[in-house]
């Protein structure tokens, strides 16, 4: 995505404002459809909607090229994001017992990112022969779209305690805040406060760009992060259920210091697979692990809205983040906006770590 956008003209301040807009609207929306879903005790048709307007809007982005164009159908990928997230995660955490919350959760991100781990490959061998083509790419992204439409309609949707809910749905899933417990509110704050700083994945590889590394080397590094991200998930949350998922987190923040620290000063090609390993460890310990980690502090009824909100809470934070590093890279250099990222997570981290009414 960043080396298409790049090849069609757009800057990395336009690439931040489009990664922003598109990350608010599927915020801003995983709430709703979370609170839609556990009001209407349905969770597949959130599931199924949510996929196959992503996939299908994925495919149409290199349809035209205009900057209009793909900023709408990349919000619509995300308002798919939006629609599907909370419903989604709600089914994983009703399949699951507090115990064995963080191995379900890993196994999930482990498989959805082996999507992401073949998919480049296949777009890398593409490339390697068709140089520059992306437009193809995102066409032929429609053949696994069509596959998706069918495979999902074999899932079962197994009925669900309602939420008895009056009034908007809209504003009554913006106001969770105040219903939740204590300790939900205590971890949600601390991860959007972190959020701030994590700006998009599309930075480090621009960053990678930036240094002398050509399409294919970059695209082989988002590969192998997806590696070690696929190939860790699970034992992550394993992990997570022996010693807790605090613990996890902290060490997946590390493991971003370690990202974002190098990356404020690296250049050399071979550093930066070492970089990507440590980044792969970082969403490793964090995506999956986290939600694990929410959906055990509220109560069933409201499951896919708490999941929902702790969800919009980070893309609105990751909207700003994505903006503000646009702008501080254009303004003062690519260099400012890692290290920022890595001195405010240590701050954070240390904070997490001195906070005993969170485990």
């Amino acid at each position: 995505m960043p080396l298409y956008l790049k090849s069609i003209g757009m800057g990395a301040i336009y690439i931040g404002v489009l990664e922003g807009l598109a990350d608010a609207i599927a915020g801003i929306s995983k709430t709703y459809f979370g609170k839609l879903s556990d009001t209407s005790g349905r969770r597949m048709p959130f599931v199924w909607g949510g996929y196959v307007l992503s996939s299908l809007s994925k495919s149409a982005i290199g349809l035209f090229v205009n900057p209009i164009w793909v900023l709408t159908t990349r919000s619509l990928d995300r308002l798919g994001k939006g629609i599907r997230t909370a419903s989604r995660d709600a089914m994983l955490s009703a399949e699951a017992t507090p115990e064995t919350k963080g191995a379900v959760f890993g196994f999930h991100r482990s498989l959805d990112t082996l999507g992401a781990f073949f998919g480049p490959i296949i777009a890398l061998i593409y490339l390697h022969y068709h140089p520059a083509d992306y437009q193809r790419i995102f066409a032929y992204a429609l053949i696994p779209a069509v596959f998706l439409v069918f495979a999902l309609a074999l899932v079962e949707d197994k009925k669900i305690e309602k939420k008895n809910e009056s009034g908007s749905l809209f504003w009554s899933s913006l106001n969770y805040w105040k219903i939740a417990s204590p300790e939900y509110k205590r971890i949600i704050s601390l991860i959007l406060i972190f959020t701030l700083v994590n700006s998009s994945d599309m930075f480090l590889l621009l960053k990678a760009r930036e240094s002398g590394l050509g399409d294919v080397q970059t695209i082989s590094l988002y590969i192998f992060y997806n590696f070690i991200y696929a190939a860790s998930s699970y034992q992550m949350g394993i992990i997570s259920d022996r010693i807790g998922k605090k613990k996890v987190f902290l060490l997946g923040l590390t493991f971003f210091i370690i990202t974002y620290g190098g990356m404020a000063f690296n250049s050399d090609y071979k550093i930066f697979y070492l970089l990507f390993f440590f980044y792969g460890l970082f969403a490793a310990a964090t995506e999956g692990i986290t939600k694990a980690w929410v959906s055990n502090l509220c109560a069933k009824v409201d499951l896919a809205t708490a999941l929902g909100f702790q969800s919009t809470t980070q893309s609105l934070a990751a909207m700003m983040a994505s903006m503000l590093a646009g702008v501080i890279w254009y303004s003062v250099g690519s260099s400012y906006v890692f290290f920022m990222a890595s001195f405010v997570t240590v701050i954070i981290a240390t904070l997490l770590f001195l906070e005993k009414k969170i485990s």
